[in-house]
């Protein structure tokens, strides 16, 4: 089975060079899969299910590491002229 696409896509057919516009949710054959570039392009693999957590999030939802603290602006130096 294939990879759906999730957007509509226009791709030039590698053999005969004509524009193609394929549909959400179609799944392209493997010559015209490889023309398609922009990852965004795809659905999401099935594979990445709910019951894993992401692992950049705590189980808490929160995330994993404390963000870096602010740090302090400090104020331009002098300059006598």
């Amino acid at each position: 089975m294939g990879r759906r696409l999730a957007a509509a896509v226009h791709v030039q057919h590698p053999v005969s060079h004509e524009w193609v516009v394929l549909e959400p949710g179609s799944e392209p054959d493997e010559d015209l899969a490889a023309e398609i570039t922009n990852p965004h392009a795809w659905e999401e693999h099935e594979a990445a299910s709910d019951d894993e957590p992401d692992p950049g999030v705590s189980a808490d939802n929160g995330p994993a590491a404390e963000p870096p603290s602010p740090r302090r602006r400090r104020k331009p130096a002098e300059t006598s002229e």
